[in-house]
């Protein structure tokens, strides 16, 4: 028997099962933790396997993709990088949609299989040396498939969190979803920077790069087990088709789907130059690959704890106020802050860097996640959500990394990402300006 979430009189967030019987306190609590610890382990899961491989773009570029010029490997390994972005939207309509009609837990187990068999292939295809064309055709697939599975992550775990949470703190318990983020890029930091200390340049431009991998696919079984524990908080199974779904959500909310796409554009575009980092402080400020791969440890921590910090004070202060702010921040330090780091590159001023990006990301990033759901009824939130974050993502954070690489090899320019930055807070400010406060709506219908 499913669980759904509602509010029962006079005891605050409860739980009643499917024949009305409300659950207790402690056992409302019990259920909210377990949706936060299975949201959690996937997501975390699902994004250090998507974002590890920004980490070792260098080298991955390196073995599967033998171009000639300092640029052009580089450039190649981007692309790839990019790929797996332009499967998102499917993964959005066909599993997000899947958790609108069948319920948020079939629909997060399924992505957890799917990101495995990106990662697999990831881990054990052999070089451009070794296998020739067919190393970097297996590499797209495997980028393909990840980019499947992230497409549908998103939406089912946002919308589990939201429906599980008590109302006076759905944000803190969404919040989750972007501090997951935080530990999948922290541990890939640690592990980046502990690989890069131990290996030669030799070894970890021949093998080492693929260390991370390899004990990312140890983990799988424990998300798995976590996620088949999932408390189930929405009911479905009312006989709609995908088509319908999708129809549904696009006909009657797409104003709001417009808007989160446009909102999503600025932290797309700073999550994914902050990823980029670890290539920018190689290839443009000429730092040594230890100093460099400390970027995701200190992004990855940050984006931890700004994002609960974000979610703490939306429910406190409403989503607007921590959806405007930083980005209004983000936009007038961006250009000053790669200046600065320009002028005189150390490790001191590439740390501050990225603490002004992930702090700033972490905390508008985790008020959109919030209002985005908030503003879509239960039967098309999965889907809503989903598409909202695959095409955000697809549109500007799946192009970046290509971007911003090729405008510094043509421009010559290291300020590139910080004048795209800024452009980019400009036009998802406009939108943020549009969407109303949601911290008092009612999310159970």
């Amino acid at each position: 028997m499913r669980t759904t979430i509602i509010d029962a009189p006079n005891e605050g967030p409860a739980a009643c099962d499917a024949g009305g019987t409300t659950l207790g306190r402690a056992a409302r609590t019990a259920i909210s933790r377990k949706a936060v610890a299975a949201a959690v382990a996937g997501n975390a899961l699902e994004f250090y396997d998507f974002v590890i491989y920004a980490y070792f773009a260098v080298y991955i570029g390196h073995a599967f993709f033998p171009v000639g010029g300092e640029f052009g490997s580089l450039l190649l390994s981007a692309a790839t990088f990019g790929v797996g972005f332009f499967t998102r939207p499917l993964g959005a309509v066909l599993i997000g949609a899947f958790a609108d009609r069948a319920g948020r837990k079939p629909a997060m187990i399924l992505t957890v299989v799917l990101i495995t068999v990106g990662t697999l292939g990831m881990a054990v295809t052999p070089a451009y040396a070794s296998i020739g064309i067919a190393a970097p055709i297996i590499v797209v697939a495997c980028r393909l498939v990840q980019g499947l599975a992230l497409g549908g992550e998103v939406g089912p775990a946002t919308a589990l969190l939201i429906e599980a949470a008590p109302p006076n703190r759905r944000a803190l318990y969404a919040s989750w979803q972007l501090a997951s983020q935080g530990i999948a890029v922290a541990v890939g930091g640690m592990l980046g920077v502990a690989v890069s200390m131990s290996l030669s340049a030799g070894q970890l431009a021949a093998w080492g790069w693929r260390i991370p991998f390899v004990v990312s696919l140890a983990l799988v079984p424990v998300a798995v087990y976590i996620r088949r524990s999932l408390p189930e908080t929405f009911e479905g199974g009312d006989g709609r088709t995908t088509s319908e779904v999708v129809g549904g959500v696009v006909r009657n909310h797409r104003r709001y789907l417009v808007l989160g796409v446009l909102i999503m554009l600025s932290g797309a575009v700073s999550s994914q130059i902050g990823n980029y980092m670890t290539t920018y402080a190689i290839h443009t400020l000429k730092l040594p690959p230890t100093i460099a791969q400390t970027a995701p440890l200190v992004g990855g921590v940050l984006t931890f704890v700004f994002a609960l910090l974000g979610g703490w004070l939306s429910d406190m202060r409403g989503r607007k106020l921590v959806l405007v702010v930083p980005c209004v921040l983000l936009m007038l330090l961006s250009v000053p802050t790669f200046m600065w780091l320009d002028a005189a590159p150390g490790i001191g001023r590439f740390l501050m860097a990225i603490t002004v990006l992930a702090g700033l990301t972490a905390m508008s990033a985790t008020a959109a996640i919030v209002v985005i759901p908030e503003l879509l009824p239960a039967a098309f939130r999965s889907t809503g959500v989903s598409l909202v974050y695959a095409i955000g993502t697809t549109l500007f954070g799946g192009t970046t990394q290509f971007v911003v690489t090729a405008l510094i090899a043509w421009t010559g320019s290291p300020m590139a990402p910080a004048w795209y930055l800024a452009a980019a807070c400009m036009l998802s400010l406009a939108a943020m300006a549009m969407v109303p406060e949601t911290r008092d709506v009612d999310v159970s219908k």
